[in-house]
């Protein structure tokens, strides 16, 4: 399953990861991670989860940013949830690769039971329609 909160930036999105973050400690027995673009919420975060600043791997594209998140499936056997604040960012995609970002992601949420949650900076309105469907909060 991919749930997308999107907006522009400035708008509350990370709040909202973070808030889900916070819930989802509360009630998931698996692991959970949280991929973001630096260290900034570290205190933020349950100690339980665990957060990978994907800035310290060499990633430049989306092929690379999958593979990274395929590594961290396959040594977990645990992972339940995966958020990811920033995606275009950490993705290394704009606006037009999140169509086979979001397949991809699907795959890979179907065949290991991962949930992802994506942190979307754009104008939820001007999202591809694959998106747009998975919208869970739109600021």
């Amino acid at each position: 399953m991919i749930e997308i909160i999107a907006g522009e930036n400035g708008k509350g999105k990370t709040k909202h990861l973070l808030d889900r973050v916070a819930k989802a400690v509360k009630e998931a027995p698996g692991n959970i991670v949280f991929l973001d673009k630096s260290q900034k919420h570290m205190y933020e975060l349950h100690n339980r989860v665990r957060l990978i600043n994907v800035a310290d791997f060499p990633i430049s594209n989306c092929d690379e940013f999958i593979g990274f998140i395929c590594g961290i499936a396959s040594q977990d056997n645990d992972l339940e949830e995966m958020y990811l604040d920033s995606f275009l960012t950490i993705a290394g995609i704009d606006a037009q690769g999140l169509t086979p970002a979001i397949e991809k992601l699907d795959i890979i949420s179907e065949k290991f039971g991962i949930k992802f949650v994506l942190s979307i900076a754009s104008d939820p309105k001007v999202l591809p329609e694959c998106a747009k469907a998975r919208l869970v909060v739109s600021l």
